[in-house]
C-alpha cells in the first residue's frame, strides 16, 4: 500500500503528508486513528496529538515552535497556528557528541585540473575579474571577444564576473568585496585570470595584487585601463590570448576524490526538503568527508533553531566557541537593523509546508549529515581544513552560493522544492526534493531526490548521486552551465558613499 504520510522521528507530534489529504480522511499513526480536520497539501504537517496553546510542536525530534492557540489532533499545522520560539542571542554549553563515520574509503578518483599550488579544478575556464563595477562593460566585451575568437576550443568557458562594488564602500563592506574577488582570482576552476582595474577606485589594483599573496603570475595577469594608451580592448585581448594559450594546454587527469570541495546550499525549500534532498546530500557529505574530502555548510540564519546540533559536533571547544560567535553575531546583525531573528521562511517556503525558522533549520542542517565539524570560516575566508566546515554567510541564495565557491568549493549542491534556475561561478547542481518538480522543470534539475518518497532506497539513490557528482566534477555540465545561468553576488551591510 502506498504511503500517504511520514513520521520523521518517534518523538514527533506531527506527521508530514506525502500527498494531499482531504478533510475527513482517517490515518493510522502508531495504532491511533486520527481524522484529518482540514484539507492539507502535500509536504504540510498534521498534528497527531492535542496540543494546548503555548505547547511546543515537535518535528525531527525537536521543537519547531509553539501552538498559537489550542490545537486538536488532526489539525493542519502551518504558519497561522504555529509560532517560532526564537528570540535574541543565547548562551550555549558545549556538550560534544563523539560520533564516528563508519564509511569505507573507496579510493575513488575524478578527472580534474591540477594547478601549480596543488589545488584541483573541476573546470578550466578563462575569467575576467573587475576590481570595480565601473569596468564591467569592458570586462563583458573582452569576454565576448575572446569567446568569438577562440570558439571555446580547448577550454570550458570564458566569463566576466561583473559586480557593483570596489568603490564607494567603507570598512567591512570594502574588505568583503576585496576578499571575494581575491578568492575568485585564486580559484582552481580558472585556468587563466585577467584582473581588470580602472585606476582610481578604492580597490586599488596594486593593493589588491598584494592581497593575492604568492600567486601564479603566469596564470593571473593585471590590466589597469586608465594607464593604457589608446585601445584598452586591444591591450586586454593581447593578455587574454596568452592566458588562453596556457589554459588550452591543460588536461584533465585522475585525482583522488579527497581533493573535492563541495558547497551545501538549499533554496526554495518545501516540506519534503528535510525528508528527501537534504538527507540525501547529508549522506553524500558524510561519504565525501570519509574519503578525506571537504564539504561546507552555510546560511547561518537558517541554522537558528538547530545550531546546538552543529555546535555539539565541533571537534574541540575552540571550534565550538567560533560557531557560537558565528551564530550570535548573525543574530546581532538582524537585531541591529531592528529585524526579528525568526521570521525567515519565505512565502514559497510556507506554501511548501515550512512554518517556522526552526522547521526550516532542522531540515536545512541535514545537508551536512553526521560528520564532526572540523573548521569554521568567516565570510570571504578560504578553506584551511578538510572535512565538514561551517561558513558565515546569509541565506540569500546567490550571496551564499558565491561565498561557498569563494571559500574554495569547485561545485555547489543546491536542494530545492520549488525550483530555481540560477548558478554561481562554479557548477551549481540542483537537487529536486519531489518528483513533481523534477518532471516539471527538467531543464533546471540535475538530480531527483524525490525518488525516495516513491520508494527508492536511500542507499541505492546515494550511490547514483555520488556517481552523478563525480561525473560533473569530471566535466559533465550542470544544468545551470548548459543554460548559461552564472553570476556572483557579494554581501553588503553598510552605507554606499
Amino acid at each position: 500500500m502506498e504511503k500517504t504520510f511520514i513520521k520523521i522521528n518517534p518523538a514527533d507530534t506531527v506527521v508530514v503528508c506525502l500527498q494531499p489529504m482531504a478533510m475527513g480522511t482517517t490515518i493510522d499513526v502508531d495504532g491511533t486513528q486520527i481524522k484529518v480536520n482540514q484539507d492539507t497539501p502535500a509536504g504540510h504537517k498534521i498534528l497527531i496529538k492535542d496540543t494546548p496553546q503555548g505547547t511546543n510542536v515537535i518535528k525531527y525530534g525537536y521543537p519547531i515552535g509553539h501552538a498559537r492557540q489550542d490545537l486538536k489532533a488532526g489539525d493542519w499545522v502551518n504558519e497561522n497556528n504555529l509560532k517560532t520560539n526564537l528570540a535574541g542571542t543565547l548562551e550555549y554549553t558545549y556538550s560534544p557528541v563523539d560520533e564516528k563515520l563508519d564509511i569505507e574509503d573507496e579510493k575513488l578518483t575524478f578527472k580534474g585540473y591540477v594547478r601549480n599550488n596543488g589545488e584541483v579544478g573541476t573546470r578550466n575556464e578563462i575569467w575576467i575579474v573587475p576590481t570595480v563595477g565601473c569596468v564591467n562593460g569592458i570586462a563583458e566585451k573582452l569576454a565576448a571577444m575572446l569567446r568569438a575568437e577562440t570558439n571555446g576550443e580547448g577550454i570550458d568557458s570564458v566569463y566576466a564576473w561583473h559586480h557593483n562594488y570596489g568603490c564607494s564602500q567603507l570598512s567591512g563592506d570594502h574588505e568583503n568585496t576585496r576578499k571575494i574577488l581575491r578568492d575568485i582570482a585564486l580559484h582552481p576552476n580558472a585556468g587563466g585570470v585577467l584582473v581588470l582595474g580602472l585606476g582610481c577606485e578604492n580597490n586599488q589594483p596594486e593593493q589588491f595584487e598584494k592581497l593575492l599573496g604568492d600567486y601564479d603570475r603566469e596564470r593571473i595577469k593585471f590590466l589597469v585601463v586608465q594607464k593604457v594608451e589608446g585601445d584598452e580592448l586591444q591591450a586586454g585581448m593581447e593578455i587574454l590570448r596568452g592566458l588562453y594559450a596556457k589554459a588550452k594546454a591543460d588536461e584533465r587527469v585522475d585525482v583522488p576524490v579527497s581533493k573535492l570541495r563541495v558547497g551545501l546550499k538549499c533554496g526554495g525549500s518545501d516540506g519534503f526538503s528535510g525528508i528527501t534532498a537534504n538527507p540525501l546530500v547529508g549522506e553524500f557529505s558524510d561519504w565525501l568527508v570519509a574519503q578525506g574530502g571537504t564539504t561546507i555548510l552555510t546560511e547561518v540564519p537558517e541554522m537558528f533553531g538547530a545550531e546546538t546540533i552543529l555546535m555539539n559536533r565541533c571537534e574541540n571547544v575552540e571550534l565550538f566557541n567560533q560557531t557560537v560567535s558565528m551564530v550570535n553575531n548573525f543574530k546581532e546583525y538582524f537585531l541591529s537593523h531592528g529585524e526579528p531573528v525568526g521570521e525567515n521562511p519565505s512565502p514559497g517556503n510556507k506554501a511548501g509546508g515550512i512554518s517556522t525558522l526552526e522547521d526550516k533549520a532542522l531540515g536545512c542542517t541535514q545537508k551536512c549529515g553526521r560528520a564532526p565539524v572540523s573548521g569554521v570560516l568567516e565570510y570571504g575566508d578560504r578553506l584551511k581544513a578538510n572535512g565538514l566546515n561551517l561558513l558565515s554567510a546569509p541565506g540569500n541564495d546567490l550571496v551564499a552560493s558565491t561565498a561557498l565557491a569563494s571559500a574554495g568549493c569547485q561545485i555547489v549542491l543546491f536542494t530545492t522544492g520549488r525550483g530555481t534556475p540560477f548558478g554561481t561561478f562554479v557548477p551549481t547542481m540542483k537537487i529536486a526534493t519531489n518528483p513533481t518538480l523534477a518532471a516539471r522543470k527538467p531543464n533546471w534539475i540535475d538530480f531527483n531526490a524525490g525518488q525516495l518518497i516513491e520508494g527508492k532506497p536511500m542507499k541505492e539513490l546515494t550511490r547514483e548521486f555520488i556517481g552523478k557528482i563525480l561525473s560533473v566534477a569530471s566535466g559533465e555540465k550542470a544544468r545551470n552551465e548548459i543554460n548559461d545561468y552564472r553570476e556572483i553576488a557579494i554581501f553588503k551591510n553598510g552605507v554606499t558613499l
